[in-house]
Order: C-alpha cells, then structure tokens, then sequence
C-alpha cells in the first residue's frame, strides 16, 4: 500500500467525517483529498517530478501536513527537516539530499534562505504554493507510487557529527501506521493530537496512523501547554502519543484530569520515568498506556502494552518486529545472544517491513549500524523472568566510574521521585579520582531554592541510591538540554554548557 492510495480509500470511505481540526483549517476527508490533489499540481508546475526530493522548513500543522500527503501523490520523496537546525545544518542537509525545492512557512523563510547557497534551487512560501494550488484542477496528477518508492527522507537530530538520512519507502510508512494503530489499540474513528513534530518520526506516525483508522487528526503547529490542554477538551482528543516531556507539561497545567475524552495514550522518544507513569495512569486512567521502543530507522523495536501495570517496561518484540539482546561488545555477531536478565545490546531484524534499508548515502554508517541483516540499535537492555525488555540507556552514555559501569536511567529514575525536584539528568563528568564522577543536574520545582533542591537531591540520593550509584554531586540548573522531540542532550552538560544555580556534594 502506498500514501497517496491511503488518503484517497479513506476519503472515498468516509467523505463527510472530520479529517482535521485544530489550530487552522478545518477540513473533512473529501476536503483534504482535494486540497492534497491541487498541491500535488502546484508542486509539479514548480517542476518537481516523481523520485525528487522537496524540504520543508516548516514549523508544523495543516500547511505541512497536506503538503506531505501532497508529495507522496505525485511521487515525489518529502523532506521535512527539524526547526532546530542551525543554517550550517540545514545547508547541509539540502545538499545531501539534492533537494529541487524548498518549501518554508514564514517563520523559517530567513534561516531557509540563509541556509541555501544553491541559486538553481528553487525556494517558495507554503502561501505561494497554496495561492498557485488554488488555480489547480481537483484530480489525481500521477498514478499511484510503487510500494518500494521512497515517500520519505527524515534526518536524524545530528547531536553527534553530521545529520544522516533515514530513507523511508511507502511501504515502510504504510506498515508502520498499522503496527501503531494496532499496538496502541486505536479505535476507527480515533481522535488524536497531532503536535509532534513532523520531522520526526512519532509526528508522521500520528498524522497516518490517523488516515489509517479514519480519524481526525487535531493539529497544534507547536507545542504550549495550555493551548495543548484547551485543544484535548474542546475537540474531545481521545488519544495521545508523545514524548515525555510533553506529558510532564500537560500535568504541571493541573486541567489533565478536565479531559473527560482521553482514553488512549502512548509515549516514545526517551524514558518514562515511574512517577509519571502513575501520576498520569491516576488522572487519565487510560484503557491503553503503551510505551513504544523504536527509532526513525526501524519504527517499531518492543511495545510495553500496559504501562500502568509495568511502568518502565520496553515489553517485547511489536507486530512486524523480531528483536535480540546480544552481548554489548563492538562487532558482536546476532548470535552472541546474552543470558536472560543479563545486560546486553538490543538488535532489530531488517527483515522488518517497517526498517528502511540503509542511510543515504553513508555506507560508513551502515558498516557501524547494520550487520548480518540486523540493526545494532546502540541501546542497552535487560530481559525479565516474563520476557519483557527493560532499557538501561545507550551504550554511548554509560558511565565508567571507578572501574564501574553505571547507567543513568536507573538513577534518573530514583532521583524524579524526589520532591522538589521537576526535572533530572545524570551524567559522568570528568574526575581525577573516579575517572568520571556521575553527576545529578537537577530542575528544581517552583518555590523551590536552587541550592535547597540540589541539597535534598543529594540527601534523597544517599538514601534511596547504592553508594555505587549516588551522585558525587548535584548541581541546580534552569532547565536540562533536550532536542526539538524531547530527547535529552546529555553530551551538552558534559561540554560544560550549562549555569550552576546552586550546588550539593562535590
């Protein structure tokens, strides 16, 4: 199954029902397919063909999703590229994947603009494209895409060395959105969030999964708590896939329990630390809690399908998904498989229909990542007596100690559930004893003094922690560094790049 035929089955299954809400336009299924059709024309007037790529720099929404849907009916391969990326990157981005035209909303047009250097490459505001859609016939331009057509190239966040493209096929995308509406239990119908940026996987994977189940895609351009809050209860959003964070901001505004609708929530993209989970699970009380294990490069690794009974847990291998724990040595082979409850590097079969099947045009990085037909996920796991997966964090952010290896999750995990604390990341810096000492950054809570929070961190650690495990020192800080879709930037605290509000230990 292809993008394009997707929209159109459902546009012909349910013509009147509500597509898309939200912030912007309102727009029912036959609506959409039309206005997807008139973009597919407007894009092709511009002179994109099936197979080449068109960036979008934009922030989010309506605009970028029926431009999206757009390219895949021409056949054409979308790349939505993060608003977090500086010119330097999104330059360079646009030159590796020999991008024919730029697309960029007004909020981005300076930076796209200052980030292209090719004066062959087409440059046009979403206005500009829709003012020329408008004139443009509502029929299909092209015939439907092959199944192995790239519909996508999304970059991965590029906190380490270059960005690298994820190739992403029609069928890859199509199976993934349902494995997602399967594993998260989504009902025909569903109404859903649309915030996560889609730039990321998790935001393609709402806005499909919702064409898939004939749902209603609720769309925030960007995330504000409040605004999210007003959204979930006006349009009665019955589910919710994000990342932490975002959970965390919707609990802090004290309305979560006022969303009567919600009944189905999924969370992805780093940890959920046990004092959300049952914070959340106890103002929802959700029919489905999932946690989703998985990357931009193979969608789907496990799936914790009852968060609420066991918080933590990555569960086990997903609908399309065959996974191994193997032993966490560089060049391992997919046999070296770990002993069960033994710490070991989760592996995921490329025979998966949701994997994509090599970076673009980095066979360096395939020669670190794939091996055997399997994909080496950097991420450190244990299994339990039942079979489930629980993840300790990647094998890039272990701190070696003393001799010791230690993981930061578990002490992550220990330290949230102090109070006066809102927020918490531990890494190992630099120390002459220890080799490197882990260290606890801490968020404190309002009302809370910076010194006071580091100091009740660093006491609720000395009881709570093996002494292996406790923080050396906890420092007080405005907020932790994470990416545009919520994941922690630890290599940024390591740097130094940070202000000390106040501080315990040391």
């Amino acid at each position: 199954m292809d993008l394009a035929t997707a929209l159109r089955w459902a546009a012909e299954r349910y013509p009147c029902r509500p597509a898309v809400r939200g912030t912007g336009r309102h727009l029912g299924y036959r609506e959409w397919d039309t206005r997807t059709n008139r973009l597919a024309r407007a894009l092709a007037a511009e002179g994109v063909r099936p197979g080449d790529r068109v960036a979008m720099v934009m922030t989010g929404g309506e605009p970028l999703a029926s431009l999206h849907l757009a390219a895949q009916k021409l056949g054409a391969t979308s790349v939505p590229l993060s608003t977090r990326f500086g010119p330097e990157e999104l330059g360079y981005c646009l030159r590796d994947a020999g991008v024919r035209l730029v697309v960029m909303d007004e909020a981005n047009a300076d930076r796209a603009c200052a980030a292209d250097d090719d004066p062959g490459r087409t440059r046009l505001t979403a206005a500009e494209v829709d003012t020329r859609a408008d004139r443009e016939p509502d029929t299909p331009i092209a015939a439907p895409p092959a199944e192995d057509a790239l519909s996508v190239l999304l970059y991965t966040s590029g906190t380490t060395g270059t960005p690298k493209g994820v190739p992403r096929t029609h069928r890859a995308e199509h199976t993934a959105a349902v494995a997602h509406a399967v594993q998260t239990q989504q009902r025909i119908g569903e109404v859903s969030l649309g915030v996560m940026p889609m730039f990321h996987t998790m935001g393609l994977r709402t806005l499909l999964t919702s064409i898939v189940v004939g749902g209603t895609w609720v769309a925030q351009t960007a995330f504000e708590a409040e605004e999210a809050i007003e959204l979930i209860i006006e349009e009665g959003v019955s589910s919710l896939y994000l990342v932490p964070t975002i959970f965390w901001s919707l609990l802090r505004t004290g309305r979560l329990g006022e969303a009567h609708s919600l009944d189905r929530l999924a969370y992805a993209g780093a940890a959920m630390t046990p004092a959300l989970a049952e914070r959340i699970a106890a103002q929802v009380a959700p029919s489905a809690f999932v946690n989703h294990f998985g990357s931009t490069e193979i969608y789907t690794f496990t799936i914790g399908s009852d968060v609420a009974a066991k918080p933590g847990s990555a569960g086990r291998a997903g609908l399309f998904s065959r996974v191994r724990v193997v032993e966490p040595e560089v060049g391992a082979p997919p046999d070296a498989v770990v002993e069960r409850g033994a710490q070991g590097q989760v592996i995921v079969s490329m025979a998966s229909p949701e994997a994509f099947t090599g970076y673009w045009d980095r066979p360096d990085a395939d020669q670190r990542s794939i091996r055997d037909g399997w994909y080496y996920t950097g991420d450190l796991a244990t299994e339990d007596d039942d079979g489930d997966l629980w993840v300790s964090g990647r094998m890039d952010d272990m701190i070696n100690s003393g001799g010791e290896n230690i993981y930061p999750d578990e002490i992550e995990a220990t330290l949230s559930r102090c109070p006066g604390i809102d927020d918490v990341c531990v890494v190992g810096l630099p120390d002459e004893r220890w080799g490197h000492a882990v260290t606890a950054f801490v968020v404190p809570a309002q009302r809370v003094a910076p010194a006071e929070a580091a100091e009740r961190a660093f006491e609720f650690a000395g009881t709570a922690l093996p002494s292996l495990k406790r923080p050396k020192r906890v420092i007080a800080v405005d907020a932790i560094p994470r990416s545009g879709v919520g994941k922690t930037l630890r290599r940024t605290l390591v740097a130094g790049d940070y202000e000390v509000r106040g501080e315990a230990g040391g």
